[in-house]
């Protein structure tokens, strides 16, 4: 239906034109939980833990084989015969059920999504992984979902999703030289970097937009994952309908060599160039947040080490020498043409420095081939990198080249955490490939060319009112009233899905319940499991459950016995993974506050898991009694309740297929 002059953000009006069963007049907004059908539904290796979770809700048949898309990734230099055996059962469900496959080499699945045309202006593309904010970039509402949410789409065509809040990024000025996409996003996760975004939609918008190609703007949009943010949205502009164009002249020129029939021509892109009124956003539309950002001002900084947040300019890291033993090229963030081009240039005629291994791999198989063709990748190779096949391999801690205890990496992929490329003793520092590519030759962290100190501008203007309790909360039939435990305080700020759930038994599908309740917290506190007991009460401090988007990670603690988890904070991702699985996350940033404050010497001793107080969680005022305090939260919506009481979305499911 048409929002009339209501007006609406241009993540809203693509929600409202996904969504289903809106009641007559009803405008989209911000907070609103709806039914939707997105455009496509993108799956990798996981593809094999969603076809259980499909079963399992009694499906047989995929309602659109049009929707899903599956493209294998993630583990593709694991050649034992279990993994083959994986890709193998996956490749022969998408024949049996019609369904677009990609298998291993091909290229990382964001890079695919749009490499093949599936991701478009106006479109709602979500994907089972942490980086489908990628899709924003070609003005499409990209965003994550997990693997319940993928069965679901698979089996209905649908599932429900709730609109965040909403921010929009005004970006002024442009980049300065020697600066990049991936210095833009580090420079926003480094500045803005107290939750001003966190679990928010972004749209970027300004003068500075036109001056960011295509590759940059994926880039961005890539890593406002870890930024915090749930969509990372570009408009629909001159610069993305020339992209558009090229992509399908190529699909033009491939069909007419006996390839797949053209997924749009260059007759669809004018006809959404001529309608994308009907996707951007309206002069007067509402946002929470209102941040900017000055590109002159930004230069190149590392992130680190092993905090995405934690940034350090050029100038500064760079007297102290800080030596590497390993260098990466690679991921769904920065592997594109131009990447490969620019550590092309600055590594020509030159050597890997001796103890360093320069690790490279395209984010896709056509992405090799072209730079093969310009001749940048044998630059590349020329100068000692090391080739690996297309995929995501060591930026998710698979397969070689990951970092070994005390070693000190710096790498052009979007994560860094403690013990995701390899060891928890060992050092990761995130920066651009052109830093990345100059310190492969230097042996230490440094950049291409001399860079002179700025200091990043940037305001952030919040316009949100203040959330509290509503009074009392009607407590449907089955959901409790009151839950009572022991507090047990995690002092840690982003506090990320690997040390929740390991990536060593994140892609193992044989795990028990007793073995995955086993894996808990052993990434983060190794003393967790001597420490925590069953009926136990996890809680957190700021963007809890940040990260990746496995499930795994909720599950295992539902399974260990844990009550529910409190958080200052939860990553919306997280926190949607728990209630599909019939566990409670509700955030309470006052009592974590208080636990911080109460536990501050623990805290700074080193303790990551420390035994607190008694907690009474009341449902039905909403607030949690902690030694005689009341510390009030948002009321859990019935919603919500429903997931908990019947044990998360899959029963919903089957009751919707059963109605078939």
């Amino acid at each position: 239906m048409s929002a009339g002059h209501s007006p609406q953000t241009a993540i809203e009006k693509i929600a409202q034109r996904h969504a289903v069963d809106l009641d007559p007049g009803e405008v989209v907004r911000a907070g609103a939980f709806l039914n939707i059908r997105p455009r496509h539904i993108m799956t990798h290796d996981n593809t094999s833990a969603v076809m259980g979770k499909f079963k399992e809700i009694g499906a047989a048949r995929i309602a659109d084989p049009r929707q899903p898309v599956f493209a294998m990734d993630h583990d593709v230099q694991n050649i034992t015969p279990e993994n083959l055996g994986k890709y193998a059962k996956i490749q022969q469900f998408a024949r049996e059920q019609g369904v677009d496959y990609y298998p291993p080499g091909r290229g990382i699945a964001h890079q695919v999504m749009v490499e093949e045309g599936y991701v478009t202006p106006g479109a709602m593309v979500v994907g089972s992984d942490s980086h489908s904010n990628l899709y924003g970039a070609a003005a499409a509402l990209g965003t994550p979902v997990v693997r319940t949410d993928a069965a679901a789409i698979w089996a209905t065509g649908q599932t429900w999703w709730q609109v965040p809040e909403l921010a929009r990024v005004t970006l002024t000025g442009r980049l300065r030289q020697g600066a990049t996409g991936k210095d833009v996003i580090i420079a926003l996760c480094g500045h803005f970097n107290h939750d001003e975004a966190l679990n928010f939609g972004v749209e970027f918008a300004g003068d500075g937009v036109a001056g960011l190609s295509v590759e940059q703007r994926m880039t961005i949009s890539n890593m406002t994952t870890e930024w915090g943010t749930l969509i990372g949205m570009f408009p629909f502009d001159e610069v993305l309908r020339d992209f558009l164009l090229e992509r399908a002249d190529f699909f033009k020129a491939r069909a007419e060599k006996g390839g797949p029939a053209p997924r749009y021509t260059r007759e669809d892109v004018d006809r959404w160039w001529s309608e994308r009124a009907d996707i951007s956003a309206d002069e007067d539309a509402f946002y929470s947040r209102e941040l900017t950002l000055d590109l002159s001002t930004v230069i190149p900084h590392v992130a680190g080490p092993n905090e995405v947040k934690t940034i350090t300019s050029l100038p500064e890291i760079e007297k102290r020498r800080v030596r590497i033993n390993k260098a990466y090229l690679m991921s769904c963030v920065n592997a594109r043409l131009g990447d490969i081009e620019l550590a092309a240039s600055i590594m020509r005629g030159k050597k890997v420095a001796e103890g360093v291994e320069f690790y490279l791999a395209a984010a896709s198989s056509e992405v090799q081939r072209i730079a093969t063709e310009k001749g940048w990748w044998q630059d590349l190779l020329n100068a000692g990198a090391i080739e690996l096949p297309s995929g995501c391999g060591a930026c998710i801690g698979l397969g070689r080249g990951t970092l070994e205890p005390g070693e000190v990496g710096v790498s052009a992929t979007n994560r860094n955490f403690e013990g995701r490329m390899g060891s928890r003793e060992a050092d990761c520092y995130l920066a651009s490939p052109a830093v990345v590519a100059a310190s492969a030759i230097s042996g230490y962290i440094c950049a291409p060319e001399r860079v002179e100190s700025t200091a990043v501008r940037g305001e952030c203007r919040s316009q949100k009112p203040a959330a509290g309790s509503s009074g009392a909360v009607r407590i449907r039939e089955g959901f409790p009233a009151r839950i009572s435990g022991r507090a047990l305080f995690l002092p840690k700020d982003n506090l990320n899905t690997d040390g929740i759930y390991g990536k060593d038994v994140t892609y193992r599908d044989d795990l028990t319940p007793e073995q995955m309740a086993a894996a808990a917290f052993a990434n983060y506190d190794p003393s967790f499991q001597k420490i925590a007991k069953s009926g136990d009460i996890i809680v957190g401090a700021r963007n809890f459950g940040t990260g990746s988007s496995r499930e795994q990670a909720a599950t295992a603690l539902k399974h260990f016995g844990v009550a529910l988890v409190i958080a200052a904070s939860i990553n919306q991702t997280y926190s949607r993974n728990a209630f599909n699985n019939g566990f409670i996350c509700i955030e309470c940033p006052d009592l974590s506050d208080a636990l911080a404050a109460r536990f501050s010497s623990e805290a700074e001793k080193g303790d990551r898991t420390i035994a607190g107080p008694g907690l009474e969680i009341d449902f039905e005022k909403s607030f949690v009694r902690c030694e005689g305090a009341e510390y009030p939260f948002a009321p859990l919506s019935p919603v919500a309740q429903e997931l908990i009481v019947a044990g998360g979305s899959e029963s919903v499911v089957k009751e919707r297929l059963a109605a078939v």
